[in-house]
């Protein structure tokens, strides 16, 4: 079955639009990953500073090919046209790992 990983990111408040500004502009660039099935950016809504990367993937290694290619290509270079990598806008990150186990889907109808 499939993994997920969540990316969990302390965000300060006076980073949020910059943090959510950066997903924006590389928007579906892990689409085209040979194994990724989806991704989801979740704001915290509640009292806390921390925002949740979701990522699903075939398996282990479709994630591990992503990380170790566009994904570390795209944190080396920040996004940045001049060269100087951006400061980054979370504070701390911790990756999650989880196999999938079970799963539902709306009913049709």
């Amino acid at each position: 079955m499939s993994v997920v990983k969540i990316n969990v990111l302390t965000v300060p408040a006076e980073q949020r639009e910059t943090l959510e500004k950066r997903f924006s502009a590389r928007a579906h660039t892990v689409e085209s990953s040979d194994g990724f099935e989806w991704f989801e950016l979740l704001r915290p809504v509640e009292g806390t500073d921390t925002y949740l990367v979701y990522t699903r993937w075939r398996d282990e290694e479709a994630f591990q090919a992503w990380a170790e290619g566009p994904m570390k290509a795209a944190h080396q270079h920040g996004g940045a046209q001049s060269g100087e990598r951006p400061k980054p806008a979370a504070s701390a990150s911790t990756l999650w790992s989880f196999e999938v186990v079970q799963q539902a889907a709306p009913k049709s109808e």
